[in-house]
């Protein structure tokens, strides 16, 4: 019976038992880098104790926000979902483009630079593929 599921000890079944979904998942996961830029907005931030808590290889969230100046918008957030600023206008054109049409991407610090009370915080860009 050839088109059978093994389930005997060291079959399929014994790999993926009592493991969560994530770590299952997580090796099939794939990071494709598309782009460098920066973090535009950094000095309109309400609450700027989110630049202090930042490092370098922080992983952010990318997430589309409906903004009156800007139609594609792409809104940058840390871990704990505080605002960091945007995906530069100039830049942001594809990245909506593939948000809206359901991908998922995200962002990793790769430079963190405080010149005087403003911080330049440049990233990078990946898509993430399953």
């Amino acid at each position: 019976m050839a088109n059978e599921l093994d389930i005997s000890k060291g079959g399929i079944v014994s790999l993926v038992q009592n493991q969560e979904l994530g770590d299952i998942i997580k090796p099939l996961v794939r990071e494709i880098h598309l782009f460098d830029t920066y973090v535009a907005g950094t000095t309109h931030l309400q609450d700027k104790s989110v630049l202090e808590t930042i490092q370098v290889q922080d992983s952010l969230l990318l997430r589309r926000e409906d903004n009156k100046y800007d139609s594609n918008a792409v809104l940058i957030l840390n871990n704990e979902q505080k605002k960091l600023g945007y995906v530069p206008e100039k830049d942001n054109l594809i990245f909506s483009r593939l948000m809206d049409a359901g991908k998922m991407l995200k962002a990793k610090i790769t430079k963190i630079e405080k010149k005087g009370s403003f911080t330049q915080i440049s990233i990078g860009i990946y898509l993430v593929d399953f």
